[in-house]
């Protein structure tokens, strides 16, 4: 057996951390697993993972008009809970968290001033940063994103946004491919990280980084879901990937409704099926 993994996660609040081998102002929780795959840079675990929601989805708390600020993480961390079926909170008053997933890719909260965006650059070489969150998202915590977005011109951090709205997974099938697009692209491009976040950095954000990893990191969905999911605990949807894989991968008149087929399909694909689905999220950059 090799050596016990790690979880790191960055509080700039508290600490930062810029390699899994920077230690002296972390927190490390061991966690066991069982086997790697066979990219040296990814590890993987079996991690049990809550049910994921089906199509049915509630209002979430940011459609709504913003409660007092001492009630906003309750609300928003019960409405979590209840609408993605899993047991994680996001601690806004901490700042800004975020976990090294790869060399090149960062997935994390929202920055919440611009202060965040130079630690994002001074301690983490970030180069772009992909923010999935619709407007009323950033309205919901009092986040001015026009200095976030005006600090990261200053610094030439190039700041997309490809919008999904919060604890819905059909929002997040759909945005799935034009978000993995701007990802892939910035990864390529190769000038620095990349940082993806959304608010909590528990749903949108590692479903868009497992993507990127299942469709152009010759990984299967479940080999990279374990191989976030252990870096940084989260339960993103793995119904919205499936979704968006099928349609990427479908597009004959006669194929069957996603709905009706089996619960593991899409969790794997035939090397030309991967190859075709690579072809159509290039071919979305830009759009």
């Amino acid at each position: 057996m090799g050596s016990i993994p790690n979880i790191i996660i960055c509080f700039t609040s508290a600490f930062r951390c810029s390699t899994e081998d920077d230690l002296s102002h972390l927190s490390r929780i061991p966690i066991s697993r069982s086997t790697t795959n066979a990219l040296g840079s990814f590890r993987s675990s079996k991690i049990c993972c809550s049910k994921q929601p089906g199509s049915e989805v509630e209002e979430s708390p940011t459609s709504r008009r913003p409660p007092k600020s001492g009630d906003r993480m309750e609300e928003y961390n019960t409405a979590m809970k209840r609408m993605m079926r899993n047991p994680y909170e996001y601690h806004h008053d901490l700042g800004m968290n975020y976990t090294l997933i790869t060399d090149k890719l960062i997935v994390g909260s929202q920055p919440q001033k611009p202060e965040d965006i130079d630690h994002l650059k001074r301690e983490e070489n970030v180069a772009y940063i992909l923010n999935l969150q619709q407007d009323n998202d950033v309205e919901y915590w009092g986040i001015d994103l026009q200095c976030i977005i005006k600090r990261c011109q200053e610094l030439k951090i190039l700041h997309m946004r490809r919008p999904a709205k919060d604890f819905d997974p059909e929002s997040l099938r759909n945005g799935l491919p034009k978000a993995v697009s701007s990802l892939e692209w910035a990864i390529s491009d190769g000038k620095g990280r990349v940082y993806v976040h959304c608010t909590a950095g528990l749903g949108r954000a590692p479903a868009v980084a497992i993507a990127y990893m299942f469709w152009f990191c010759n990984m299967d969905l479940n080999t990279a879901y374990h191989t976030l999911v252990l870096k940084r605990p989260c339960g993103p949807s793995k119904t919205a990937i499936r979704g968006a894989t099928y349609d990427l991968a479908k597009n004959d008149s006669w194929k069957e409704p996603f709905e009706s087929l089996p619960e593991d399909a899409f969790s794997d694909v035939a090397d030309w099926e991967r190859s075709l689905i690579q072809d159509r999220v290039r071919s979305l950059r830009g759009t």
